[in-house]
């Protein structure tokens, strides 16, 4: 008999116990949601951006392997970037970068790090290809330039330039100074 109470007991003891611990256990939060503001910034992976004009045609795309608009500045960083426009003419140009950026507020493009331009040239069935370490867009002046060393490939002619302004509206290409080229004409 004495084992059948110390049996009851034991198991109360167990019940009493199991409720005890289960009232000091805290209720499971629920998950709490912040909406996100838009100062927060956002980032993205393989993405293409398209600024478009006021008539709603494109201005320019940019795509990159990954964009990325830090809290609270004023431009979207890029990696990997390649953009494409066009100019006034019509004429399709393309530039890739190993890294750039998008400026809030205004219409330029900044391209840094082995940058490559190419385009046909209104006139011309050769292709143009211009190579610099940066390089800045403005769609709202049509404008690409740096100051920077380039080089021109144009017609199997190299020329060789610190600072380089494109003028795509006058379709003009400036070199700034400290030009050398070596011209070979063609037969």
């Amino acid at each position: 008999m004495i084992y059948r109470i110390f049996a009851i007991l034991t198991v109360a003891a167990v019940i009493v116990g199991s409720l005890l611990l289960a009232r000091q256990e805290t209720p499971a939060q629920p998950a709490t949601v912040q909406r996100a503001d838009a100062s927060d910034g956002y980032s993205a992976r393989d993405a293409q951006l398209i600024e478009t004009g006021a008539n709603g045609l494109p201005l320019y795309t940019v795509t990159a392997a990954s964009i990325r608009q830090l809290p609270r500045q004023d431009r979207v960083q890029l990696a990997q970037v390649g953009l494409s426009f066009l100019d006034p003419s019509g004429e399709h140009w393309t530039a890739t970068a190993d890294r750039g950026a998008i400026v809030h507020g205004t219409n330029l493009v900044q391209l840094a790090g082995h940058v490559q331009v190419s385009a046909a040239l209104r006139g011309s069935h050769t292709p143009i290809r211009i190579d610099t370490d940066t390089l800045t867009f403005d769609s709202h002046t049509d404008r690409v330039s740096t100051t920077d060393p380039v080089t021109v490939l144009w017609a199997g002619q190299k020329l060789n330039a610190t600072g380089l302004v494109v003028n795509l509206k006058a379709h003009r290409l400036q070199l700034e100074s400290k030009v050398h080229a070596i011209v070979t004409p063609s037969h």
